[in-house]
């Protein structure tokens, strides 16, 4: 009984990762995902590493209501941020995200667009909250959707991590330190590319 155990665990871990060391499901056609593996430690110890794939096209808003899309920042390596109002985690973690916006203010490298989830009624709420907390463009997905088509299935907050080409790269589900050294290191990695 005991030897099925462990032969269950031994394929269990032959199935998870290839014959050449790399995460099962990266593409050796891309970046190796083992490659950003090296900064899921400390406070990205939980990222997500999927399949290099483009990011779905949703429909989110500006300030203004004007229609945007993920493809409208590429070219960039862009970090968007799902967040609520009702969620205290991802009121903490809004001043890293600030401060990480304003560590690359002026350039054409990185940008960072951090989208509330509040429904329609809660949008002025979240306006002031950026506006007071996190000196941010805002933008506002009010139909609460797009948090949805990723990882975290509805998590609050989430992270997404885009590459130049728009593809997702990493996803951070929970709260993160946004100017500590693993995600630094991550964005100047993907800024190389």
């Amino acid at each position: 009984m005991i030897g099925a155990v462990i032969l269950g665990i031994a394929g269990a871990g032959l199935l998870y990762v290839k014959g050449d060391g790399r995460i099962k499901g990266s593409d050796a056609g891309s970046t190796n995902v083992s490659s950003l593996q090296a900064y899921a430690t400390g406070g990205l110890s939980k990222m997500i590493l999927p399949d290099p794939a483009p990011a779905p096209d949703l429909p989110f808003q500006n300030a203004a209501g004007e229609a945007l899309q993920f493809s409208d920042f590429k070219g960039k390596v862009t970090v968007v941020n799902l967040w609520a109002t009702w969620c205290a985690p991802c009121k903490i973690e809004m001043p890293t995200l600030a401060a990480l916006a304003k560590r690359y203010e002026g350039s054409d490298d990185v940008a960072v667009a951090v989208i509330s989830m509040d429904t329609d009624r809660a949008q002025e709420a979240a306006k002031a909250f950026i506006a007071e907390h996190a000196p941010l463009a805002y933008y506002a997905d009010p139909k609460f959707r797009m948090a949805f088509e990723f990882p975290g299935k509805g998590a609050m907050p989430q992270t997404i991590i885009l590459d130049r080409e728009g593809r997702v790269r990493a996803v951070m589900i929970g709260e993160a330190d946004w100017t500590g050294p693993e995600a630094v290191a991550l964005i100047e990695a993907l800024i190389k590319e």
